[in-house]
């Protein structure tokens, strides 16, 4: 895992650059959001490919659970992925909604991430 540091207006943005799958579980969640806020990032951008297939499927719960704690600790997250293969209503809608907060978007692309941080 490598983080390339991003920085927009004193903001700085972790990007998790990896080959392997990063999180896997809440605790995965936790434990990268506590790593990244100990290096002194406010910000953090992930690739869906980085995750597990189990986060985008809402029975599961992994989605909600790990959000809340990004949005609980204050820690931006951005998602880099091809969202419109989920055909599922209630995971469009969740994308939706967190997109609106800002705090929490899902983009396709690392360009839309950095832009759509509050800023």
């Amino acid at each position: 895992m490598t983080i390339q540091s991003h920085e927009i207006n004193s903001i700085k943005i972790a990007e998790v650059i990896s080959d392997d799958m990063i999180i896997q579980s809440v605790q995965d969640g936790l434990d990268l959001m506590g790593n990244i806020y100990y290096q002194g990032f406010d910000k953090v951008i992930l690739y869906e490919k980085n995750i597990t297939p189990e986060f985008f499927d809402l029975k599961t719960k992994i989605a909600g659970e790990i959000l809340q704690k990004f949005s609980n600790y204050r820690i931006g997250l951005a998602i880099v992925g091809d969202f419109s293969k989920y055909e599922s209503k209630s995971m469009k809608d969740f994308i939706f909604e967190s997109n609106k907060t800002k705090h929490i978007n899902f983009v396709s692309t690392l360009e839309d991430a950095l832009n759509n941080f509050p800023k």
